[in-house]
């Protein structure tokens, strides 16, 4: 079988060049020109390797090196990549390694590196940005821009299908005849009789917002899914995904799995839910200090290997070694021992109170989170009896009950605009119920952590400043410890410390809001996409951190991994006004869901109409 993705190693005289700008599509896509594909070099042995590259390969990066504008540090140094038609990559590394500057690359945005960035000539190259730039005023317009070359294809098949009942001379009927065999061979092939299914399907699947909303007034998450829609629908043969699946509910991620899987082209995916990385990846590429560690399989044959290469660099003690082993044993393990470890957190509450004060080997590592524990919790966490909550005519909440056990994580679930926020505000007192009753325990000390970084971040000051308060020494539970260590726990070292919180990326702003806000030592915690912009070790700190938190939680994530690991319980949004209150993990909940709905499990939501709207 044929390597899906081939590290190439070339010691070549190859001249450095800067890539020509491509054109910009709709849906958030980048096309390249089929007709500015060759190779600046000139010498014939590159002309030979060029040949070469372009019969085998659908993708090449010859020697490319990019350095950071505003540093001499190098983001990507010498890297030499090819890869064959139909391979899934899949990307990984820290944040600030390099994963968004290769996609941009490779989708001609970045033209300030040196090497070659090659697609095969007349590849239609597609790319999803964090923030996507769509084509259109309104999301119909959007989605109309990316299957305007699909819908002209059937225009011009149907055109000639009434052409040859003219009469015609022979040679014209063999011209008309040859384009009409061609257009169908197209239209088998992607399979256009079916474009407005295909349309209505990646719209719904994906909750894109209806078809008559202006593109001004989406959010960030609204537009990617709208761009990704756009993206799925065009016949490209790469696309290029910085992290598809934030803002994506867990049905859309796994619709999204399944069709990349069945994509018959090249998917070059840069992503930290690992389920996703497990199900869809043939290979994974590491990006770590300028270099790339290419792995063929999935996310825990990656694992095994990158625990291998830590072993062989003498670092097998290190708190990432073990990490990575635990990460093995976990995804390997069955989904009712995964259940039961959940669960047995629920048990061992005490305990956790007991050992909640940070070890001497913690206070000497670096990205490892530590949440302090605040006081403890009594018997009452929070307590819902028959909550109901609406708003113009859709009924969000519709006699809703459950109650948050002392040390419980609860897992909140479910589609954008479903009423997970809602719930979350009527906690925090923003909102109030409409009827019945949530009851707050009369020891617990709140604190939450939401998406809007904007509110709770101040970008004028340093990272170091922001997250300290200006004081050498910070009280972890009568706990003291040194600030610049307590950033240092959560990624935010060196340098990074001294930046203002404006230059800071999104994973690297997360970090900080984080950091900030539970060091107050709250005993129950509301994370709102805690996981969001997050590289994947971050997110394993942050996965040890609430399992040995002294306390309960309440988060709202997409990622199913996540959820699989630290959940107790799972609230779920179902639609139709319908919550679910389950005790296990987000697996064991699946299983539960499918045997409770058959079907119906992976149809989309809908809303309840009130009955006097």
């Amino acid at each position: 079988m044929k390597l899906q993705c081939l590290l190439v190693l070339l010691s070549l005289n190859l001249c450095y060049g800067k890539k020509k700008k491509q054109q910009s599509g709709g849906g958030g896509g980048t096309s390249y020109d089929k007709r500015s594909q060759k190779s600046s070099s000139s010498s014939s042995s590159s002309s030979s390797l060029t040949d070469k590259l372009d019969s085998d390969y659908i993708f090449s990066l010859l020697s490319v090196t990019k350095q950071s504008p505003s540093s001499e540090r190098q983001i990507l140094s010498n890297i030499n990549l090819s890869f064959y038609p139909t391979a899934k990559i899949g990307v990984v590394g820290s944040n600030g390694s390099g994963k968004s500057t290769l996609l941009k690359i490779m989708a001609g945005l970045d033209t300030e590196f040196s090497g070659t960035s090659r697609p095969k000539p007349g590849a239609r190259i597609g790319y999803l940005a964090q923030e996507p730039v769509l084509n259109g005023d309104t999301v119909g317009e959007c989605i109309e821009d990316a299957v305007k070359e699909s819908r002209d294809i059937l225009e011009e098949y149907n055109d000639l299908a009434v052409k040859l009942g003219e009469d015609m001379s022979s040679d014209e009927m063999e011209t008309v005849m040859s384009r009409f065999n061609s257009l169908q061979d197209q239209i088998d092939a992607s399979d256009l009789w079916e474009l407005d299914r295909s349309v209505e399907r990646a719209c719904e699947s994906l909750r894109c917002p209806p078809l008559d909303e202006k593109v001004e007034n989406l959010s960030g998450g609204e537009k990617r899914r709208v761009a990704l829609a756009g993206l799925v629908l065009r016949n490209y043969d790469v696309l290029l995904l910085d992290e598809p699946t934030n803002h994506l509910d867990a049905e859309s991620v796994s619709w999204l799995e399944k069709f990349l899987d069945q994509f018959k082209g090249t998917v070059v995916c840069i992503t930290h839910d690992r389920y996703f990385l497990e199900n869809v990846a043939q290979w994974i590429l590491e990006l770590d200090k300028g270099s790339c560690y290419p792995h063929e399989g999935n996310y825990s044959d990656w694992l095994s290997a990158k625990s291998s290469r830590l072993e062989s660099e003498k670092q097998a003690e290190t708190a990432l070694s073990k990490r990575l082993k635990s990460e093995m044993e976990w995804i390997k393990s069955t989904p009712k021992a995964k259940g039961n470890k959940s669960k047995s957190r629920l048990n061992k509450y005490e305990e956790l109170l007991l050992s909640s004060t940070p070890s001497e080997s913690l206070l000497r590592t670096k990205g490892q989170i530590y949440i302090p524990p605040g006081p403890r919790l009594g018997d009452v966490v929070v307590s819902c009896e028959s909550l109901t909550k609406s708003f113009s005519s859709k009924c969000l909440l519709n006699d809703i009950s459950f109650s948050i056990p002392p040390g419980g994580i609860i897992g909140v679930i479910g589609p954008n605009g479903s009423g997970k926020s809602t719930l979350l505000k009527m906690i925090t007192s923003e909102l109030q119920p409409d009827s019945g009753t949530l009851k707050i325990g009369e020891t617990v000390k709140l604190v939450s952590v939401g998406q809007e970084r904007d509110k709770n971040l101040d970008d004028t000051k340093t990272a170091y400043d922001e997250i300290s308060g200006g004081l050498d020494e910070i009280d972890l539970g009568g706990t003291k410890v040194g600030s610049r260590g307590y950033c240092s726990w959560f990624g935010i070292t060196g340098g990074l410390q001294q930046s203002r919180v404006k230059d800071l990326s999104g994973g690297e702003r997360n970090r900080c809001l984080l950091a900030k806000m539970v060091k107050s030592g709250g005993n129950f915690l509301l994370l709102d996409e805690p996981t969001n912009d997050l590289d994947s070790e971050t997110i394993r700190s942050l996965e040890d951190a609430l399992l040995n938190f002294g306390g309960s939680a309440m988060v709202v994530s997409h990622d199913r991994y996540f959820l699989d690991k630290v959940a107790t319980h799972i609230l779920a949004f179902e639609g139709d006004s319908k919550v679910v209150f389950f005790e296990g993990n987000y697996g064991e909940y699946e299983i539960d869901k499918v045997k409770r709905l058959g079907e119906k499990a992976i149809k989309p939501i809908t809303y309840a109409k009130l009955v006097n709207a």
